[in-house]
C-alpha cells in the first residue's frame, strides 16, 4: 500500500471531521441604527440596482427587563409628549408633528426596507456544496489503498433567471416605497381633518358662550318687564328653557372638543389627554378651484397608489417571464478529486462534471405560466378600475368643494345678515310689547343655529379640501393659502 495515498486519505478524513464539527452558523451583527437610505426615482424595467427607501429616524436600543424596545433617539418613553409650543396650533405644526412621530410611517418604512432586502437574496447564487466521503475499511486493508473523495459543486441557473428575479424584487421594493408615500398622504389628510374638527369645536363653543350671554340679557329684560307688569311669568320660564338648552349644547360641544383633541394627539403619537394649543383663529380663504379635468390628470400622474400598482404589474410581468424560463434547464458544475481510483495509473483521480435537470414536467410549468399571466391580467384590470374610481372621486370631491364654497357665501351674504336683523327687530318689538317673548326666543335660537351651521360649513370646506388634495396625490402646503 502506498503510504502517500494513505496519508492523503487521512487528511481528507480530518478535513471532513473539521468541517462537520467546527462549522459555525453566521449570526447577523446587531444593528442599532438603520442604514442611511434616500428616495430615488423608480427603476426602469431591466435595472439591476435596488431602489432606495426613505431614511428612517435614528433609533436607540432601550432595555426594559428582558425586552428590547426600539424607540426614536432622544425619546425616553413612548408615547412622546412633543406637542407644538406655539400660541396657536397651526396646520403646519400638526402635519410636521404627525409625520415626525406617528408610528404608521415607521411601520411602512420597515416594510419598504424589508422589501428592498429581498433583491440580494433572489439574485445571489446558491451556496456551493462541498462533498467529502471515504471508505473506512480501506484504511486497514492490505489489498487496496486508502480511499476518499472530495467534491465541489456549484448550481448555475439558466442565464436570465436571476435577472428576472431581481426585476421582480426591484418592482416590489418600489411598490413598497410608494405605499410609504400613500401612508404619508393618508396621515396628512387625517391631520387636516382632525384639526378642522378641533377648530370647529372651539369656535362653536365660543358661539355658545356668546349665545348664553345674549340669552342671559334677554332673561334680565324679561324679568324687568315681568316686575313692571308688562309681561307674563311665562317669558322668564321660556328664557330659562332657552338657557338650559344652550347649556346642554355646551356639554355636547365640550365632549366634541375633547374627542377632537384626542384624535389629534393620537395622530401625533401623544397621550389622548395631552394639552394642545388653541386652533387657528379663523379659516384661511382657499384659492380658486382648478379645472376638474386638470385635477383628474394630476391625480393620474401623481397618485402613489397608482404608481405602486404599476410597479406590482412590472413585478408580475417579471414573474411571468421567469415562469416561461423554467422550461430551460439549470446546470450544476462540479470538480472532484477521487481517491477511490486504485492501481499504478492514478491520472483519473481529478474529475470534472455537470448535472442538468431535464424540464419535462410540462403540466407544472404550463400551470405556473398560466397563473403568472392571470396575475398580470388581474393587476392590469385592477389598475384600470382604480384609475376610474380616482377620476370619479376627484370629480365628486371637486363638486363638494364648490358646494361648500357656495354654501358659505350664502350664509355670509344672506342667511346670517337676515338672522341678525331678525333678532334685532324681535328685541325692539318685544321691548315695545309688539310681540311675545316666544318670537324673540325663536329669532335668537335661529341665529345661534345659523351661526353654528356657518362654522360647520367652513370646517366642512376644510375637510373637503383635505380630501381633494389627498385624491390628487399632492396635499397643499399650508403656507400657500390652501386650507
Amino acid at each position: 500500500m502506498r503510504s502517500g495515498s494513505r496519508n492523503w486519505a487521512k487528511w481528507v478524513a480530518a478535513i471532513a471531521v473539521g468541517l462537520a464539527g467546527c462549522a459555525q452558523v453566521h449570526e447577523p451583527r446587531p444593528v442599532d441604527t438603520p442604514p442611511p437610505l434616500q428616495v430615488v426615482p423608480v427603476q426602469p424595467p431591466g435595472s439591476t440596482t435596488p431602489p432606495r427607501i426613505p431614511k428612517a429616524e435614528p433609533t436607540s436600543v432601550r432595555r426594559a427587563s428582558s425586552v428590547e424596545v426600539l424607540v426614536p433617539a432622544g425619546q425616553s418613553d413612548p408615547p412622546s409628549t412633543d406637542v407644538p409650543t406655539s400660541a396657536k396650533l397651526t396646520e403646519r405644526d400638526v402635519i410636521e408633528s404627525v409625520l415626525r412621530q406617528n408610528p404608521t410611517l415607521t411601520q411602512m418604512r420597515a416594510a419598504a426596507e424589508a422589501a428592498q432586502a429581498r433583491y440580494p437574496q433572489v439574485t445571489s447564487l446558491d451556496d456551493p456544496m462541498v462533498t467529502i466521503w471515504t471508505a473506512p475499511g480501506s484504511y486497514w486493508s492490505d489489498h487496496v489503498d486508502a480511499a476518499a473523495r472530495a467534491e465541489l459543486a456549484q448550481k448555475l441557473p439558466w442565464p436570465g433567471k436571476r435577472e428576472l428575479r431581481g426585476q421582480a424584487a426591484l418592482a416590489e421594493a418600489s411598490a413598497a416605497a410608494r405605499e410609504l408615500e400613500v401612508a404619508r398622504l393618508d396621515l396628512i389628510e387625517a391631520a387636516r381633518v382632525a384639526l378642522a374638527d378641533y377648530g370647529l369645536a372651539e369656535r362653536v363653543l365660543a358661539v355658545n358662550k356668546e349665545s348664553l350671554e345674549l340669552l342671559a340679557l334677554s332673561r334680565r329684560n324679561a324679568e324687568t318687564r315681568v316686575r313692571n307688569g308688562l309681561a307674563p311669568q311665562q317669558d322668564i320660564n321660556q328664557a330659562n328653557v332657552e338657557l338650559a338648552r344652550q347649556e346642554e349644547r355646551a356639554v355636547a360641544l365640550e365632549r366634541a372638543r375633547k374627542v377632537a383633541q384626542a384624535r389629534l394627539n393620537t395622530l401625533m403619537h401623544q397621550p389622548p389627554d395631552a394639552a394642545l394649543p388653541a386652533p387657528p383663529d379663523d379659516a384661511p380663504t382657499p384659492t380658486d378651484l382648478p379645472d376638474v379635468a386638470s385635477l383628474r390628470a394630476k391625480a393620474t400622474a401623481a397618485r402613489p397608489d397608482l404608481k405602486a400598482l404599476a410597479d406590482r404589474i412590472r413585478a408580475d410581468e417579471a414573474t411571468a417571464a421567469l415562469a416561461e424560463q423554467e422550461y430551460k434547464p439549470d446546470v450544476e458544475v462540479m470538480a472532484a478529486y477521487d481517491g477511490f481510483w486504485q492501481g499504478t495509473d492514478r491520472s483519473l483521480q481529478w474529475q470534472i462534471g455537470a448535472r442538468v435537470n431535464i424540464p419535462i414536467q410540462y403540466a407544472r410549468r404550463d400551470a405556473a405560466v398560466a397563473e403568472a399571466r392571470a396575475r398580470v391580467a388581474r393587476r392590469r384590470a385592477e389598475l384600470a378600475k382604480l384609475t376610474d374610481q380616482i377620476a370619479f372621486r376627484v370629480q365628486e370631491a371637486a363638486e363638494q368643494v364648490r358646494e361648500s364654497r357656495k354654501v358659505i357665501e350664502l350664509y355670509e351674504q344672506k342667511i346670517l345678515p337676515a338672522a341678525r336683523a331678525n333678532v334685532k327687530e324681535a328685541q325692539s318689538a318685544y321691548m315695545n310689547a309688539k310681540v311675545p317673548f316666544l318670537n324673540l326666543a325663536g329669532a335668537q335660537r335661529t341665529l345661534i343655529e345659523q351661526r353654528e351651521r356657518h362654522l360647520e360649513a367652513q370646517a366642512e370646506l376644510r375637510r373637503r379640501w383635505a380630501v381633494l388634495d389627498r385624491l390628487i396625490g399632492e396635499p397643499s402646503d399650508p403656507a400657500h393659502g390652501r386650507p
